[in-house]
């Protein structure tokens, strides 16, 4: 049974057993209703919106060029340059799936050229896909946001410190992979600095699109005669609009491709609702019946330290992530695991970045890494396990971050104390 239908399902049983039909039923209908009329949901389809029109304006490549341009002498460089690249379109998409999804199609061919290996080249794909959910703007911040009525823009500001770390560590995994197999990543040329200043020129409308979203957000477009502070959901609509215009200013974009982005925007919307009015259906019922702090009594009464029930949390999110989807996973536990979190004195911006950096964990490792499948199935020709064994390096150095993130939450919390 799809996610979404089993947790609204148990959420329904529940409700019914805990108030009776009626009043379950009432309480589901006008969840619905909520939820489809709510104003900040709107968000949710124009970032998306803004993800696909920057996928059909072809920036992809260019972000893929530059950082050839500048990395791709390195030994192991044009792995280094993919991740790199996918840090950068992770600025402007959003989604972890659509990074992996778009920079296969573009950099797998390249690296095959020059001779890389299938391990090396794939796994740099799908674990820099994996940073689409945490450097914003990212539907998946928005969602947690919504969920626990946390500032979207604190969440975003948020992710900015972790998501270049996230590109540190993972350039460290390449170089950790050709240092053991160095004929896995040639060095490829090197280019001269009047190349390396024309690729950068490709790349203005990237730079362009998330200053004026992240900008809008923190307050740096507020001065005269600007005066332009966003909310995220008119971030959200400024950065479709930006990339509705770069798009058509490229060239790429018909009345079809328009349409067709406008389809896939619906599409992948109503999915994203199914699951949320679920995961909000389920959720009332685990509040109702007193679950999340039947379970903060009993960790108080067993004297247990905050630390260490945060690490057994940790550990829950890394198993269930080897079964359970991303998304899935974050609306089943946030209404569990939110409450006590913060009963014991945790931020709830700094929770939310690090549940989501064990999401990206999630997304490349076995036996449900989703980036792994679905760069499987836009390449083809290459195999499931040859993409776990190259992606190993890459979630030992996510769980080293992890790990850094939590000994030291100031370097998730020092931006948003700005705002």
């Amino acid at each position: 049974m799809p996610i979404a239908f089993a947790m609204g399902v148990v959420g329904m049983v529940g409700m019914t057993y805990e108030t009776g039909f009626r009043a379950a039923i009432s309480l589901v209908s006008r969840l619905i209703i909520d939820t489809s009329q709510d104003y900040g949901l709107s968000v949710v389809p124009l970032f998306i919106l803004m993800g696909l029109f920057v996928n059909k304006g072809g920036i992809s490549r260019e972000l893929y060029q530059v950082s050839n341009a500048f990395l791709g002498h390195f030994r192991g460089g044009l792995a280094m340059a993919t991740i790199a690249a996918c840090g950068g379109f992770a600025a402007i998409c959003g989604s972890s799936l659509a990074t992996a999804a778009t920079m296969s199609k573009v950099v797998m061919p390249e690296m095959r050229k020059l001779g890389y290996s299938d391990e090396l080249s794939s796994a740099s794909i799908a674990a820099g896909g994996t940073l689409g959910i945490l450097i914003p703007p990212s539907v998946i911040l928005v969602i947690y946001g919504l969920l626990t009525e946390t500032s979207i823009g604190k969440l975003f500001i948020a992710g900015i410190i972790p998501g270049i770390l996230g590109i540190l560590f993972y350039l460290v995994a390449v170089q950790i992979s050709v240092y053991r197999n160095p004929d896995a990543g040639p060095a490829g040329r090197r280019f001269s600095f009047s190349e390396k200043m024309a690729a950068l020129r490709g790349v203005w409308s990237v730079l362009l699109l998330f200053f004026l979203v992240i900008g809008g957000l923190y307050g740096a477009l507020d001065f005269w005669p600007i005066h332009l502070t966003f909310s995220p959901t008119e971030a959200a609509g400024m950065g479709a609009m930006g990339a509705f215009l770069i798009a058509l200013f490229r060239g790429s974009l018909t009345v079809r491709e328009t349409l067709t982005v406008l389809k896939e925007t619906a599409g992948t919307t109503a999915q994203l609702f199914s699951v949320l009015i679920g995961a909000w259906i389920f959720s009332n019922f685990v509040n109702y019946a007193g679950l999340p702090e039947s379970l903060k009594e009993m960790i108080v009464s067993a004297e247990l330290s905050p630390w260490l029930v945060i690490t057994v949390i940790i550990l829950i999110y890394v198993a269930l992530g080897c079964v359970f989807e991303s998304l899935s996973m974050l609306l089943l536990t946030v209404p569990i695991f939110f409450p006590i979190v913060t009963g014991l004195g945790f931020d709830a911006v700094w929770f939310g970045i690090v549940v989501v950096v064990v999401t990206e964990i999630s997304l490349i490792t076995p036996p449900v890494g989703l980036n792994v499948f679905i760069l499987r199935s836009v390449v083809g020709d290459i195999s499931v396990a040859t993409i776990f064994k190259g992606v190993t390096p890459f979630w030992m150095m996510d769980i080293v971050r992890l790990l850094i993130l939590v000994l030291f939450p100031w370097l998730v919390l020092v931006l948003p104390s700005q705002m």
